[in-house]
């Protein structure tokens, strides 16, 4: 079995030696660990570890590149990790360690979300679509929405700047705004009242 001869700090990674052969830079989580230290076997079980240790690091890592663009809810995140092929169990345990140390929240997720759509004039029915494509629980979602202004609210801001018209009624019910938030506007429009 080989014998790990030295261990040297190079850029924030650590260079392995093997029976005074230069072997691997890996990354100093992985050489931790595994328990790599000089004068250590590289057996099949530490070998192992080290394999175990650099899927680890791996799958932490897409996971923080993924998280540092944005926020992401915890099923898109579960995609894009398997998506980059990593295993069903190293997901889980990246996703749980995200959500422990609050890198993944679905709820604050829900709510940057919504919050973000209705900004853009989304209605309701368009953010909880959207919340349920990103993998939100539906309770989680509809607590979301519930937080918002009201969706009549909204869609006034919309109709006063956009005018009352006939296109800006097709507008919002494109923009997935309910009937509710829109019986109003739809009775002038009945009425004659709008042009």
């Amino acid at each position: 079995m080989p014998i790990v001869t030295a261990l040297r700090e190079v850029r924030g990674k650590v260079a392995v030696e093997l029976d005074g052969a230069p072997w691997r830079t890996l990354p100093p989580e992985a050489v931790l660990e595994a328990r790599l230290a000089v004068g250590r076997e590289l057996d099949r079980s530490c070998a192992r570890a080290l394999a175990r240790a650099l899927r680890r690091q791996r799958a932490e890592s897409v996971a923080l590149r993924a998280l540092a663009r944005h926020d992401r809810s915890r099923a898109s995140l579960d995609a894009r990790l398997a998506g980059a092929g990593v295993a069903a169990a190293e997901r889980q345990h990246v996703l749980g360690r995200a959500e422990r140390s609050g890198l993944v929240d679905d709820r604050r997720f829900a709510a940057t979300r919504a919050r973000q759509l209705a900004e853009r004039g989304a209605g309701d029915l368009l953010v909880l679509a959207d919340l349920e494509r990103q993998g939100v629980d539906e309770h989680v979602a509809r607590d979301a929405v519930v937080a918002l202004d009201p969706e009549a609210d909204r869609a006034a801001r919309i109709i006063a700047r956009r005018g009352a018209t006939p296109q800006t009624l097709r507008y919002l019910a494109s923009r997935g705004f309910g009937e509710e938030a829109l019986e109003a506007f739809v009775a002038d429009i009945e009425s004659g009242a709008l042009g």
